[in-house]
């Protein structure tokens, strides 16, 4: 018998009820891998509405559309208003709640609700085996039709014409592609958000484009990690260095010497390399691309 907090709502949706019921466990069970984003499921807020406010005002204050807080809180689904006093379920991003149905994995769940393996990866803080997911940029609705949900109307359209160059002083031989790869350390099948540059430890890191630095420092299993922010919403990411010679603020331009080569954090590629991401700026944060168009030497 499925119990009344783990009860599916029409196509695997999990019901707002139980998802009130759930959040505070979720959020010491879907703790995120190291280096990755926190999971969604642990970033929902609670907002206690005031008098003056309308669904409309609360959505708007958190970039979100009303119908993603009424699918959240179930108490406004037979179109009651938001009251005052009440407290409301907050997601972090436009989305719905999904419980994996058994003998289902979450990739199942991203293709059957049409959006990016790699968002849905890293907004569930890239955990290999989620129960429950939170499916981003899906719009909920009272008769279980789930459509896609507009973007914010200042979300930037990146510019990919204004991002072009490469990393490292000669073109380098590729140890591990962007996708979906085989772990060569464990085996296990994991999504890989940027290239891995093959080069010597110490080889100088340049930046690909002028940007401002966003992060000079360590994180995780990207190890020592330069982020560049660029024009047009797009951002290069050099990590596992061994030095890092610049500083948060710092403006660069093409070709600067960011650091060098090293294999600090937990490389995936077992010869030295330089690992390099191209990310662009979305509703869900700063979403990987594929390199490969913007490496140019």
């Amino acid at each position: 018998m499925i119990l009344p907090f783990r009860q599916l709502f029409l196509c695997s949706l999990v019901s707002a009820l139980a998802l009130v019921s759930i959040l505070p466990n979720l959020k010491s069970a879907n703790a995120a891998v190291a280096g990755c984003p926190t999971p969604a499921l642990s970033r929902f807020q609670r907002h206690k509405v005031v008098r003056g406010e309308t669904l409309e005002s609360i959505a708007q204050r958190y970039n979100l559309i009303p119908t993603t807080i009424i699918g959240m809180n179930p108490a406004l689904q037979n179109g009651a208003i938001a009251t005052v006093g009440s407290v409301l379920q907050i997601p972090p991003y436009n989305g719905v709640v999904v419980e994996v149905p058994r003998g289902e994995t979450w990739r199942q769940v991203a293709a059957k609700y049409k959006v990016r393996a790699d968002s849905l990866f890293e907004v569930n803080g890239c955990q290999q085996d989620p129960r429950i997911v939170f499916v981003p940029g899906v719009n909920w609705s009272p008769n279980g039709v789930i459509t896609k949900s507009p973007l914010p109307t200042n979300t930037d359209t990146p510019n990919r014409a204004s991002l072009s160059g490469y990393p490292l002083a000669q073109v380098a031989t590729i140890g591990l592609a962007y996708g979906w790869q085989i772990n060569p350390a464990t085996g296990e099948v994991f999504f890989h958000s940027g290239v891995d540059l093959l080069a010597p430890v110490g080889s100088d890191v340049l930046a690909i484009a002028p940007g401002t630095v966003a992060f000079a420092s360590d994180q995780g299993t990207y190890g020592k990690l330069v982020i560049i922010n660029h024009s047009g919403g797009l951002q290069s990411r050099y990590a596992q260095l061994e030095s890092i010679k610049v500083t948060v603020g710092q403006q660069v331009k093409k070709g600067d010497i960011l650091g060098t080569v090293g294999t600090s954090g937990q490389p995936s590629s077992s010869q030295p390399h330089l690992h390099f991401e191209v990310r662009s700026s979305s509703s869900l944060g700063w979403v990987a691309e594929d390199p490969k168009s913007y490496l140019k030497k």
